[in-house]
């Protein structure tokens, strides 16, 4: 998907784009308002998206709230660049090049982010999730990685210098196989 591609879909694709890579409240307020926008002339600039879907958003509670045109844009870009599906295909092949003893570490910045980066190492541990009355067990299934220690989010010493890492979750596996 292109970026004028996605500026060019329907309003429940768009709505669609908005809340699954980002969750965003108001996914079919701002997919309405931008499909409208479209109506009456092009969209040709960040600042005119970002005008459009702060316009179509309630006011922030508190002044410090991040701009309201922020989870949007990560969810376009989520989009565009298939960042989802590129991170699962890196995880299997930097888990392929890691030989045993080797540690992958992973750095997701957003739930979905970490949401895969989780469940890969945790099939990676136990093998695929079987039903049960399968005659295959599930020990006899070789875990390929193990988790080391606990996920490590940033302390706030961390985030006072480097606001961004505020929502920074890192993640550690060791190769076993």
């Amino acid at each position: 998907m292109r970026c004028n591609g996605l500026l060019t879909l329907a309003k429940k694709e768009l709505a669609d784009v908005l809340w699954q890579y980002r969750e965003e409240k108001f996914s079919r307020r701002i997919a309405r308002a931008i499909i409208e926008a479209r109506t009456i002339a092009s969209i040709t600039s960040t600042a005119q998206l970002a005008d459009i879907i702060k316009f179509a958003t309630p006011k922030p509670k508190t002044p410090h709230d991040k701009h309201p045109a922020t989870r949007s844009f990560q969810a376009i870009r989520i989009a565009v660049n298939h960042e989802l599906t590129e991170l699962e295909l890196g995880l299997k092949q930097a888990s392929d090049a890691l030989t045993v003893g080797g540690r992958l570490a992973v750095i997701s910045f957003h739930s979905l982010e970490d949401r895969i980066a989780k469940q890969f190492i945790r099939l990676q541990e136990k093998g695929p999730e079987l039903p049960r009355g399968l005659p295959i067990k599930q020990h006899y299934f070789q875990a390929r990685l193990k988790s080391v220690g606990k996920p490590i989010k940033p302390s706030d010493k961390e985030v006072n210098v480097n606001p961004r890492a505020r929502s920074a979750v890192l993640r550690i596996a060791e190769k076993l196989l």
